[in-house]
């Protein structure tokens, strides 16, 4: 009953001085909408991070001829990250799909050029298509899955025929959100005709780039279009539990076919996607703390403008207390009408700081194509604070209200 009363006059404080308070609400609001956006922005980043990696499938690995390694220019010692290794060719990578003894899923791809442009007719599509040569076994271990057509056959695969499997990204922009019109159509390729044998699923987009603006390409057809000269090597085992044995086995394996000698450092990489995107989020951890640190100082501003909102409002209604003191309220009474209306307006700021940093946060997942991130854990955390906030800011408030004179209250002007 106490409490419903409490809250009745805080509205009523409030609502009387609505302009001060609703700039107390905005201040405390923009406060928690910096660290609820930024947490937010932050998972929203995760998610695209995690998507991004497991889009390869958990149960996989690559191998690859980059490896990256620090080095310290000698003018300032400043540490820079540099690409060693030798490429992987062709026949290497071949090799070791035939001699691999682990039971697994092999695929062979290659990045063929750079950047393209994909058009059909006076339809184009923007030059930053990129064109990926593979086999067929690259679609189940990339959990590439086709919302019309097909893969290719081994005939076409040996054969080195002209066709290609749309990104869903680029059947859009070809067949006006259309995709599945782009089937058996003639597109062309910076002047190269293909034929459109199937259109992929849609993927989403990472912080790197959008997986849907792929063109894939038989991997004999990208070998003779483009002259390709390094290839991956994708890995898939059955058992997830396997993947490190499998990865070591890997590397046994690829060794005497890179012609390594024994005790040297291999000049090829294996890459396990849980792994890089775990090093990514442990990186990505640290601004967590600096989000942090940016609202705790935000907030501590916000203590102090509504300490004195409150002290001010204590000023302005000395008359009222003395009035209820003289009336039989007790001082326990005051002190809780004060600190309910400190920390109903902290709360409401929160309330709007929350809703406001949700929504900011995820326009981040917007450009990253994500599902919508609704942090609770950040959410609850900030209405806590706020709460808190409300307490450090009215307690002394409420203690200086409940301590006055009432006779000398009832004498204030």
């Amino acid at each position: 009953m106490n409490l419903l009363f409490n809250l009745t006059l805080a509205f009523r404080s409030i609502k009387n001085n609505l302009l001060r308070s609703t700039l107390t609400i905005l201040i405390i609001g923009i406060g928690i909408m910096a660290l609820v956006g930024i947490l937010t922005g932050i998972e929203v980043i995760k998610s695209a991070v995690t998507s991004n990696f497991s889009s390869m499938g958990a149960n996989s690995f690559q191998i690859t001829s980059e490896i990256l390694k620090s080095t310290k220019r000698k003018q300032g010692g400043m540490e820079i990250a540099r690409s060693e290794g030798k490429e992987i060719t062709y026949s290497e990578a071949k090799a070791f799909k035939q001699h691999y003894p682990v039971p697994a899923t092999v695929s062979i791809s290659m990045a063929a050029g750079g950047t393209a442009t994909v058009s059909i007719g006076a339809q184009k599509s923007n030059p930053n298509i990129r064109i990926m040569g593979v086999d067929n076994e690259y679609f189940s271990i990339a959990s590439t899955d086709l919302i019309a057509g097909r893969v290719f056959s081994s005939y076409e695969q040996e054969s080195g025929s002209y066709l290609c499997v749309l990104g869903h990204g680029i059947a859009l922009t070809l067949f006006k959100k259309h995709p599945g019109a782009a089937m058996d159509k003639m597109i062309s390729l910076d002047g190269i005709k293909l034929k459109v044998v199937g259109v992929a699923e849609e993927k989403g987009g990472s912080m790197f780039s959008s997986a849907d603006n792929f063109i894939f390409l038989p991997l004999s057809t990208a070998r003779a279009l483009f002259g390709g000269n390094s290839f991956a090597i994708n890995v898939a085992v059955p058992n997830v539990a396997t993947k490190s044995i499998a990865a070591d086995e890997a590397e046994g394996t690829f060794r005497p076919i890179r012609k390594l000698p024994l005790g040297t450092t291999s000049n090829f990489s294996i890459s396990q996607n849980d792994s890089i995107a775990k090093m990514l989020l442990e990186n990505i951890a640290t601004v967590n703390w600096a989000a942090v640190f940016i609202g705790l100082i935000t907030l501590f501003g916000s203590v102090i403008g509504l300490m004195n909102i409150m002290l001010v409002s204590v000023a302005e209604r000395t008359r009222e207390i003395g009035v209820s003191k003289a009336l039989g309220a007790k001082s326990k009474t005051i002190k809780g009408q004060f600190l309910t209306e400190s920390i109903l307006i902290s709360v409401l700021g929160g309330a709007v700081g929350v809703v406001l940093g949700v929504a900011v946060g995820n326009i981040v997942g917007l450009a990253l194509h994500t599902p919508f991130v609704v942090p609770w854990l950040w959410m609850l955390s900030g209405i806590s604070l706020c709460a808190l906030v409300g307490i450090l800011s009215g307690i002394y408030p409420a203690i200086k209200a409940s301590r006055l004179d009432p006779i000398v209250a009832l004498r204030y002007e």
